[in-house]
């Protein structure tokens, strides 16, 4: 075999393949069929994030009537007996939430990925869980950010953009924070455009249009990879259930439930979190978080690009604003008058501009087995928040929901506003 030849046996199937990859990431179509019904039950429940950061089966997933979205963060990951995928399984609801969401996931994530389901999204019907831990200082910490940020959905807003407002510059303006943005150049020189209030050339659209369809080239490539379901640990949670939905029974079950599982610490925690997180290292954290604040925050801001986009989609939101575990804020020094200044503040934004449905369960803090740790909604308060989602997701809405947006939310005076000068839901 003559050296020519050894070379082009050696490399040529590897060359073949990048031409062929090459082609299929420039490729103007779609590649493959539709997401299967199999692969979208898998994803509404893995949190993968191939689905946070994608397009495909998320999309996929909204386009149908069965699943309705679920934002939030780690909370969601919180499988058991009584959490609203194995409620919704269990008694045959028709709907099936979808959960878009991460341990590290906040509003600007969470942003991104609504506004990159647009029309699919229209008129429907979404949860979104709200953490006051997201409200530190300075809003989402850059590390989970990065871990986060979608290309894919940030060109595409880029080119679906019609007119560059106060909403559009702000965005631009956060995104310009993040390095994973800046270390693309020509994103970074279009992002500086927005935030000044120019809009795109025509060739820079040209180029958004070029690198979405690369990206989503990936995405149907890439983005069913990596899916780990939690159907297992649902069908599992479902089994301990009685077969009619009854409050007060399955109120007793979830009480048990907790006794069973959170009996080797003093905070009701559940017992693998203790032993694993907290015990280690239990003397260190007492009183160390007397100094945690929420009441002022990016995060508020960020918190009011999602507002809009719910409000642009004419969607009917329901608000959850969970406890902290009591027992363990009393033991870190978390202050409660905070956290109760923080729901009055974060409420006065959602009401002030229409929104309306709000689940308020930071009163909950003290109830037994409520919490499945120190800030995670656990058996019975899964539960008492199912008495908000069943009939707000089971029944149609009469009417459509009417917002007023205000910017002013998107102000540093508002991200620094003190809740006790609030004096109603027009002081502003």
């Amino acid at each position: 075999m003559s050296f020519a030849k050894k070379i082009f046996s050696a490399l040529g199937p590897f060359v073949l393949a990048v031409v062929i990859l090459v082609i299929i990431l420039f490729s103007p179509t779609k590649i493959g069929n539709t997401v299967s019904s199999d692969t979208l039950e898998k994803a509404a429940t893995s949190m993968s994030i191939n689905v946070i950061k994608g397009n495909i089966i998320k999309n996929e997933a909204m386009q149908s009537e069965k699943y309705v979205p679920f934002f939030g963060s780690s909370e969601l990951s919180r499988i058991d007996s009584f959490h609203p995928s194995v409620l919704a399984q269990k008694y045959h609801r028709n709907y099936r939430p979808f959960l878009l969401g991460a341990a590290g996931t906040q509003s600007l994530s969470q942003f991104s990925m609504l506004s990159s389901m647009g029309s699919e999204l229209k008129g429907k019907k979404a949860v979104f869980v709200i953490s006051p831990q997201w409200f530190v200082k300075k809003g989402i910490k850059k590390e989970m950010f990065s871990l986060y940020f979608s290309p894919l959905q940030t060109y595409q807003w880029l080119l679906n953009l019609k007119q560059v407002d106060k909403n559009a510059s702000y965005y631009a303006e956060r995104l310009l924070t993040f390095s994973s943005v800046n270390q693309d150049t020509s994103l970074k020189t279009m992002m500086e455009q927005v935030k000044n209030g120019e809009e795109l050339t025509e060739s820079q659209k040209d180029e958004c249009a070029l690198k979405l369809n690369i990206f989503s080239r990936e995405d149907d490539l890439f983005g069913r990879l990596g899916l780990i379901s939690k159907q297992n640990e649902i069908r599992k949670s479902m089994k301990a259930l009685p077969t009619t939905y009854n409050f007060d029974k399955l109120d007793m079950l979830a009480y048990a439930q907790g006794k069973k599982l959170a009996n080797n610490n003093p905070y009701e925690l559940n017992n693998s979190f203790y032993s694993k997180r907290i015990e280690p290292i239990e003397n260190s954290l007492k009183n160390s978080q007397a100094d945690y604040d929420y009441r002022y925050s990016k995060e508020f801001a960020d918190f009011q690009l999602v507002l809009d986009e719910f409000a642009k989609l004419k969607m009917d939101v329901l608000f959850v604003i969970p406890p902290v575990n009591g027992k363990w804020s009393d033991y870190t020094g978390l202050s409660q008058e905070m956290l109760d200044q923080f729901a009055t503040k974060i409420k006065t934004q959602l009401n002030d501009q229409g929104f309306n449905n709000v689940a308020d369960l930071h009163q909950y803090k003290d109830s037994k087995y409520f919490m499945n740790d120190t800030i995670h909604l656990g058996w019975r308060g899964w539960l008492t928040l199912d008495k908000q989602i069943n009939p707000f997701l089971s029944q149609k809405a009469k009417t459509t929901p009417q917002y007023t947006i205000k910017s002013y939310y998107l102000s540093k005076e508002w991200q620094m506003k003190n809740p006790e000068t609030l004096t109603s839901n027009s002081d502003n």
